[in-house]
């Protein structure tokens, strides 16, 4: 009888045990889980050396906009929704699939892949189009119809940004549409939201995006009306769905889906 009750202690004892060890690991795993998850991730700094501006012109076109320093503008590539990254800033080229069919380079470097790979943002492909141009070295703007980085002018090759789109015209209200059809804007006469890109006489760049449907024509006649002749010149970027826009003070979409390449805020 003895020896049955030794053995029974004996298996309590080794079951309280084992409960007790699961319990402590169980509680110190608990604690570490709630460390863990109470820590916030690490936030995007957000930028702040930026003008916002929205504008309704006499058209009904909507638009918004940044103002900003060159400088502080990268060409940055991206694989989701504008609005869904930590970026401030408006979408870039024309894009298919994974491939950038416009030129999207940060001194001398393309913001995928290789030089002169396809899809890269070192050319604008199939066709010459208007391609904007930040010359730090210069400190000046200048909108190039080029094929590929190779054709631009610049004062120094590693002292550049470079988006390409479709040229604006903007001081030439005669011949824009035909040399934007000349350039293969798609849906030049249709409806879709547009996205802008132009600088002004103070040397700022100014990023511009609506959500209202409109044609080339109608997005053109906007800017120019919000910015008289104070803005020079500049391009159309992707438009429709693509055309999106985020800053603290507004942020538009688009129709939600992914874009490949923007141009981002940095400071």
């Amino acid at each position: 009888m003895r020896l049955i009750e030794n053995r029974f202690t004996r298996k309590q004892l080794f079951i309280g045990l084992a409960a007790c060890s699961l319990l402590l690991i169980g509680g110190i795993g608990f604690g570490f889980w709630r460390q863990q998850t109470s820590e916030k991730p690490p936030e995007w700094p957000t930028p702040n050396d930026y003008s916002y501006g929205s504008y309704t012109a006499s058209n009904g076109i909507e638009l918004h906009g940044i103002w900003t320093d060159p400088d502080n503008i990268q060409l940055t590539a991206i694989d989701r929704n504008l609005n869904d990254s930590p970026y401030f800033g408006i979408n870039g080229g024309f894009f298919y699939q994974k491939a950038l069919l416009s030129i999207a380079v940060n001194d001398g470097v393309p913001v995928i892949g290789k030089k002169q790979d396809y899809g890269s943002g070192w050319s604008n492909e199939k066709y010459a189009r208007g391609t904007f141009v930040w010359d730090r070295a210069s400190r000046q703007f200048s909108v190039q119809k080029v094929s590929s980085v190779e054709e631009l002018t610049l004062s120094d090759h590693e002292r550049y940004w470079a988006q390409g789109g479709i040229s604006m015209n903007l001081q030439d209200e005669a011949n824009w549409h035909r040399l934007a059809e000349d350039e293969h804007m798609p849906g030049i006469d249709e409806w879709h939201m547009r996205t802008g890109l132009v600088y002004d006489i103070k040397n700022k760049v100014v990023l511009l995006v609506t959500n209202d449907l409109c044609t080339a024509e109608n997005f053109r006649a906007a800017v120019r009306e919000w910015g008289g002749e104070d803005y020079r010149d500049g391009i159309f970027l992707d438009g429709d769905g693509s055309s999106q826009f985020k800053s603290k003070e507004a942020q538009l979409p688009g129709d939600h889906r992914e874009v490949r390449q923007i141009l981002n805020v940095i400071r």
